[in-house]
């Protein structure tokens, strides 16, 4: 029987962090990690990140660099029972003066009693917790095991860092006069940030091909054809474009269609619930003043959610603002009052409508002859002299 073949990723897993790729704000001289590693201070650390950010990866070097026992669990398949047995195993560990490392997968998916279950061992001091999790922790980890840990957002692998993740695979794979320059960029704008997904799709590729690989096989790897959508060029900034403009349009088709072709081409989901939110005051305004709750709140859920449950949220919003009545006044209000103020910086704000909390202003006229409240034929004398014909449409 032959032995299982170890994924390309867990062969290439870092051992130390200087192998590390990305993640530059927790590893770089002087910051957390990096302070934590080099002091072999045990700390409890929930790893709040994307898919292939490289959570599983710090919590392993971490516990080998406090020379600890490392145990993983995911939350996914793990239940009480799991957590008693590494409370046991913890135990025994601390009988031979071995620190205990625990890592939990997927931490957000322990229920309240699962989380409970670890608090008198994290404050004993009998395990140091590691948690990870795509959601984000202020809404998914209970407050007590919140307080006695520190939060690490880890960041989607940059574009740059991914291509020379890939490098090195190649390199460990001895693949590089086989692969150009092109397709570790295709590699790189498929994965998204995830480092796994990038090692993933060239693993496969190279599986199926016998001689150089191209993009089309990259292609054929992931089984789809290849998005044009760059999220740094041309392609980002002309569907987006046409977007908002179908949105603006009241085309919910069109609408749509755009918006799953910057989803599947790795677009961020947040920058389009903030276009989302723009649009909302923009280009619908006071015509319906709701659709700003609505995009708001698509934009907390796509927070709360991450892909791809958040997609749902992003077509709903999108679905109501296509259909929604449009009105530039909020815009055209924006445009006109900024102008004005910019060509009258200094205008004398009428007297009766400044504040008088003493008795030598309201001597001089202060607040005196203000209403506070006036009819429709009482409208005048709010502005500047100079700006009386002033109006936004």
């Amino acid at each position: 029987m032959e032995a299982p073949t170890i994924p390309l990723s867990e062969q290439l897993r870092p051992k130390r962090l200087a192998d590390v790729l990305g993640q530059k704000h927790i590893l770089q001289d002087g910051q957390l990690l990096h302070q934590l590693v080099a002091r072999k201070q045990p700390a409890n650390l929930i790893f709040w990140g994307p898919p292939g950010s490289g959570k599983t990866t710090l919590a392993r070097i971490i516990a080998n660099e406090l020379e600890a026992d490392f145990i993983e669990l995911s939350a996914v398949s793990a239940g009480v029972s799991d957590v008693r047995a590494v409370i046991k195993q913890a135990e025994q560990n601390r009988r031979l003066a071995i620190k205990t490392v625990l890592f939990v997968d997927e931490i957000h998916r322990f229920n309240k009693s699962q989380q409970d279950a670890f608090l008198p061992h994290v404050e004993s001091g009998l395990i140091t917790l590691i948690g990870a999790t795509t959601e984000n922790p202020s809404f998914e980890i209970i407050s007590p095991l919140l307080s006695r840990s520190r939060v690490v957002t880890l960041q989607a692998i940059e574009k740059k860092d991914i291509m020379t993740l890939l490098r090195r695979a190649s390199k460990h794979l001895k693949i590089t006069r086989r692969i150009k320059n092109p397709v570790y960029q295709l590699i790189a704008d498929l994965s998204g940030g995830d480092g796994r997904a990038a090692l993933n799709i060239l693993e496969l590729a190279v599986a199926i091909s016998d001689e150089q690989i191209t993009k089309e096989t990259i292609q054929k790897a992931v089984q789809r054809k290849t998005p044009a959508f760059d999220k740094n060029g041309e392609h980002h900034y002309n569907v987006i474009s046409a977007f908002i403009k179908s949105m603006r349009g009241g085309n919910l088709h069109a609408s749509c269609y755009y918006l799953a072709r910057m989803l599947q081409g790795g677009e961020d989901p947040k920058f389009i619930a903030r276009r989302m939110i723009i649009f909302a005051s923009e280009d619908i305004g006071v015509a319906g003043s709701a659709a700003l709750n609505l995009a708001v709140s698509t934009f907390a859920a796509v927070e709360r959610l991450g892909l791809p449950e958040c997609q749902y949220a992003l077509y709903h919003c999108a679905i109501v603002l296509s259909g929604s009545k449009k009105s530039r006044l909020v815009a055209d209000a924006l445009a006109a009052s900024s102008q004005a103020a910019a060509d009258h910086p200094n205008a004398e704000v009428p007297l009766h409508l400044r504040n008088a909390p003493t008795d030598l202003m309201k001597n001089l006229g202060y607040g005196k002859g203000y209403k506070k409240y006036v009819n429709d034929d009482e409208l005048s004398g709010f502005l500047p002299d100079e700006l009386q014909d002033f109006k936004i449409f």
